[in-house]
């Protein structure tokens, strides 16, 4: 994929390269206590967000373990139908209650720039990651906006992974995706980078959205 988000954080601690594997992707994160609110009267384990907190990760799971907590970043969304680029603040939570799977969910609403104030509101999702036992994932993803999308995909490595649209559903008012393909990563200071890919609108697939997050939780 390409369209790499073009914001930068540096720090002075930032190590020169991606981490290598979950756990170094973990001791590159700051210590984070924070973790995603729960009713404290639930009959079941409450979801979290947190690895040092809650249930055991499912075995499962473990190659997603570089993905859960609470993520907060910026990014820049793009497309030959929208004019010129627009730049969007981002919260995404990937979270577990012990069972085979993760859930996602994803907040976004646009800035007047680059680390600028916030416009508006803008996209909702909310999906679950399910890997399976050949290390293959299945990930469910319905829009705000009146789309699901099933997508199949693996890892290429420890720290990041490769999603294709397997199909696209979407209501009646809705509008026009064709194909969609993701991938995500970690990269340098143990951040969580991703681009997203569509064909929409009559245009080919191309990249669309792109972000860096900062782990805020977990």
């Amino acid at each position: 994929m390409s369209g790499e988000q073009s914001t930068d954080r540096s720090t002075e601690s930032a190590p020169e390269t991606a981490p290598e594997s979950g756990e170094q992707a973990l001791e590159l994160s700051p210590p984070a206590q924070r973790n995603i609110p729960a009713f404290d009267d639930l009959p079941v384990p409450p979801d979290t967000a947190n690895l040092r907190e809650g249930p055991d990760l499912h075995p499962r799971c473990l190659q997603l373990l570089p993905l859960i907590g609470v993520w907060r970043g910026e990014g820049e969304v793009a497309y030959p139908t929208i004019g010129e680029p627009k730049q969007y603040g981002q919260q995404i939570i990937f979270a577990h209650d012990g069972r085979p799977f993760v859930s996602y969910t994803s907040q976004s609403w646009l800035l007047d720039g680059p680390g600028g104030n916030v416009v508006r509101p803008a996209a909702r999702e909310t999906g679950w990651w399910r890997p399976q036992e050949d290390d293959s994932i299945e990930v469910l993803i319905a829009h705000a906006t009146g789309i699901i999308e099933v997508y199949y995909g693996k890892p290429r490595s420890t720290v990041s992974w490769e999603l294709v649209a397997d199909a696209v559903v979407r209501t009646q008012t809705a509008k026009e995706v064709n194909a969609a393909q993701r991938l995500y990563g970690l990269v340098e200071g143990g951040d969580l980078a991703y681009v997203d890919e569509r064909a929409m609108a009559g245009q080919p697939l191309q990249p669309h959205l792109s972000a860096r997050l900062q782990r805020y939780a977990g």
